[in-house]
């Protein structure tokens, strides 16, 4: 497959932020992820974390659910159907953007 470098443009600026992007490959994997599971998986700090979370939400693409576990306060994210899109939607951009290498 040739590059096809315009299609880059393309690219979904909310998920291709480094760090949305992580979120949403760590969420594409499990069914659900509570905040603590993200912040040591990420390495983000919780005010940096919930920014992210909250854009990602807000484009709807993860589902934050707050609730609590006996006194303490829990809150779990999901990667919703659209946020799987995009994140399939990304994958793809970026393999018609570089093309597709055969190995």
């Amino acid at each position: 497959m040739k590059p096809n470098l315009q299609s880059l443009a393309d690219l979904d600026r909310v998920i291709h932020e480094p760090s949305r992007l992580m979120l949403a490959m760590i969420l594409s994997t499990v069914e659900s992820a509570d905040f603590l599971f993200l912040q040591r998986e990420t390495g983000l700090t919780k005010g940096n974390l919930s920014a992210h979370l909250s854009k990602l939400e807000k484009a709807g693409y993860v589902k934050i659910e707050k609730t609590f576990k006996g006194k303490y306060p829990l809150t779990i994210c999901k990667l919703t159907p659209a946020g799987r899109k995009a994140l399939t939607d990304y994958r793809l951009t970026l393999e018609k953007g570089l093309g597709k290498t055969k190995r």
